[in-house]
């Protein structure tokens, strides 16, 4: 400050000297300037005592006599003004002559402009310093927001019973930390909870701070990572310092691999901001008190891309999974988004957490809230099962299109016969799915039609079971083949496709289930590379062939059971649970309109198997 303030008045100072010599040395020259009438100055060019005149287009013309003496007189302006003045002798200069005033101008408009130079650049300076103490600063007042009372407990998140058993005794070192000090006990520093989207990871966070009655703070970590090297490093310190100022506390950073990656993965070298601030975040974290009292909570659907020096022992040394609800989850969840909801009498919430197996927390709550939009939009005072159902669909494969008119009758039957082949295959490989939903109507999400199949809670997948997953995609593109044929199939099974490549290729290279590729993992091997990976393909080329030459021989054998099937469909457009049994028992599941008078309609080019 000092620096810049002798900077500010040297400068004032020097610019007051120039202006003061200008003006004594302007003051100077306009006393030794004699004003002469025009005849006179003739009279002394005709006597050779001109020396020079200045030539220009003002009405004033100005030059030097042979003793030194400036003058001034009347500019004739005529064209041979000039051929008189050379004859006579007298030296002509185009241009009228720089007055001491101009050049006293000139000279402090130069000066001026480097003094501003000097302070804009001084000024820039100190701003961008205080720019990024003040993007500091904001992150404290603005983001920084302490919450003193979460306001959720663990009645409030259901499901997931062992990660809540994982954090009860850090709840309990929140409330009472002199206990474990006193028994030399280092409780966690850091938790990682790590798991799919929508598991509840936010939710279990903020219930460890409710229940133990302690602050919360909520970052992102892309609130971190900043362009200006320093200032991420500088928005972490500011944390920890307001954390430890509130003593006991939980600090929760959300999406921590947008901070956290591993450093060898980056591509700018060691010294970049998210390097920095890696860097900052793990040396807080090691200089904790063992009884400070601080928990810092993170949250990532990527354990495997965070760096190791993050997950060591000190540090996050707690990793604990958020998966996917089980059944009694879903049951716990259901009913607390229900709470304050108006349900009919007709609604099992048993048997809808049944149904909506791999649902998480998120499309429970959802799904619920769906259920009950539609239930206003009707104008009911109560959420029926007709809303629960439609709100279920609509989750899954989209709102069904209102508009079906112009779709043709053999689009229509396409997809009739594409969706029939998904059903029959489930119910044939796999009987212990349920397939509670099969409909040729299409949907707003790109859906030509779908079939719901529901596997039951399992803790592993078998590769019996993968298998059959892979022959259920497959089924609707077959079934096209066998009754239009192979010159015939269509677009709609780019989806089902996909979906058994995946399945296939994780068989092969993940899973180690392979005939000839052996127990190994090729993305470890490989690094995810592409390259010598021939024979992985054609293992994977040798299960689809198999598997595709396996359901077409079953849909050929059971090509009845795949036309009563379509037939109902186009007849009926969807059919549940209970109509698919009773065409595969031969009972009569009797379409209420014939098939061949029924409104053409279309189906469009995707078809969805929840397989």
């Amino acid at each position: 400050m000092r620096r810049k303030k002798f900077i500010i008045i040297l400068s004032v100072v020097l610019l007051l000297a120039v202006a003061a010599g200008s003006a004594y040395f302007y003051g100077q020259s306009v006393k030794n300037i004699e004003t002469i009438t025009y005849l006179d100055f003739v009279e002394k060019a005709e006597d050779g005592k001109v020396e020079v005149i200045y030539l220009g287009d003002s009405p004033s013309l100005d030059g030097q006599m042979t003793d030194g003496t400036r003058f001034i007189t009347e500019n004739p302006r005529n064209e041979g003004f000039k051929e008189s003045m050379l004859v006579l002798g007298v030296k002509v200069e185009e241009g009228q002559r720089s007055s001491a005033l101009l050049s006293v101008l000139r000279v402090l408009l130069v000066f001026g402009i480097v003094i501003f130079a000097v302070w804009g650049i001084s000024k820039l300076m100190n701003r961008g310093t205080a720019g990024h103490k003040s993007q500091a600063d904001k992150l404290t007042t603005m983001q920084c927001e302490t919450v003193k009372d979460a306001g959720v407990v663990f009645d409030d998140v259901a499901g997931n019973q062992e990660a809540k058993e994982s954090v009860k005794d850090i709840i309990d070192f929140l409330k009472n930390p002199d206990k474990y000090a006193r028994m030399g006990a280092r409780m966690p520093r850091g938790v990682v909870f790590y798991g799919p989207p929508g598991t509840g990871k936010t939710m279990l966070a903020k219930a460890v701070a409710g229940e133990a009655g302690v602050p919360y703070f909520a970052f992102s970590g892309s609130d971190f990572v900043q362009m200006y090297v320093g200032v991420g490093a500088a928005r972490i310190r500011d944390v920890f310092k307001k954390a430890r100022e509130m003593g006991r506390c939980v600090v929760f950073i959300d999406e921590i691999d947008a901070l956290g990656k591993k450093r060898e993965a980056l591509s700018s070298g060691g010294n970049d901001e998210r390097s920095q601030t890696l860097n900052a975040l793990l040396t807080e974290m090691s200089g904790f008190n063992a009884n400070e009292g601080i928990i810092v909570i993170a949250a990532t659907n990527r354990l495997d891309v965070l760096d190791q020096a993050l997950l060591r022992p000190g540090r996050f040394d707690r990793q604990v999974e958020i998966g996917l609800p089980d059944i009694n989850g879903r049951f716990e969840i259901i009913k607390i988004h229900s709470r304050n909801k108006p349900l009919s009498q007709d609604i099992d919430l048993k048997s809808l957490a049944h149904q909506t197996v791999f649902f998480s927390g998120a499309q429970l709550e959802n799904l619920m809230n769906e259920a009950a939009i539609f239930a206003a939009k009707r104008g009911s005072k109560l959420i029926e099962k007709g809303d629960i159902d439609k709100s279920y669909y609509t989750v899954i494969a989209g709102a069904e299109k209102k508009d079906r008119s112009a779709i043709s009758r053999s689009d229509r039957e396409i997809t009739a016969y594409h969706e029939a082949g998904h059903a029959l295959v489930t119910k044939l490989v796999a009987p212990e799915n349920r397939v509670t939903k099969v409909t040729i109507i299409p949907s707003t999400k790109g859906a030509g039609g779908f079939s719901v199949s529901l596997p039951p809670d399992r803790m592993y997948r078998s590769k019996k079971q993968m298998e059959s997953s892979i022959k259920i995609a497959l089924a609707g593109r077959i079934a096209e083949e066998i009754i239009f044929g192979r010159e015939n199939v269509t677009t709609g099974a780019s989806n089902d496709i996909e979906k058994a490549t995946q399945i296939v290729m994780a068989l092969v290279k993940q899973f180690g289930m392979g005939d000839s590729t052996g127990m190994l993992n090729y993305d470890i091997l490989f690094h995810n590379s592409v390259a010598n990976q021939e024979h992985i393909v054609e293992e994977c080329r040798a299960f689809m062939d198999k598997y595709y030459k396996e359901i077409s021989n079953l849909l050929v054998e059971n090509k009845y059971l795949l036309d009563k099937i379509a037939r109902t469909l186009l007849a009926e457009e969807s059919i549940d649970e209970e109509c698919l049994e009773g065409i595969l028992s031969g009972e009569r599941c009797e379409p209420t309109v014939p098939a061949g008078d029924h409104v053409p309609q279309k189906s469009g080019e995707k078809s969805a198997a929840m397989a």
